[in-house]
């Protein structure tokens, strides 16, 4: 089923973290997709943008990310601890795309 942009605009919101600060949404898809040679994670290392990004979520949220290059740092690496304790950790590689 196709939605029109219209309507698809009132449905979704794509925007920067900071953008979010004071607001829920149902749904939050959080990409950390940033990945480097050198495992360096820079506009993430401002742990209170993601403080704000994982609590503004009323019923779901997925995170996105190359955990080899958040893994590096270590409060992201407690993070990716943390949900794959909790059972809700995924790797691409899990999933046939073809």
């Amino acid at each position: 089923m196709l939605i029109a942009k219209e309507r698809l605009d009132k449905l979704m919101r794509i925007s920067t973290i900071d953008s979010f600060q004071g607001q829920e949404k149902p749904v939050i898809i959080l990409s950390l997709v940033r990945s480097n040679d050198n495992n360096e994670i820079g506009f993430l290392k401002d742990y209170r943008r993601m403080n704000v990004a994982i609590t503004r979520a009323k019923d779901a949220l997925f995170v996105i990310g190359d955990s080899a290059t958040i893994g590096a740092d270590a409060f992201y690496e407690a993070f990716l601890n943390y949900v794959e304790r909790h059972g809700t950790y995924r790797t691409v590689w899990e999933f046939e795309i073809s």
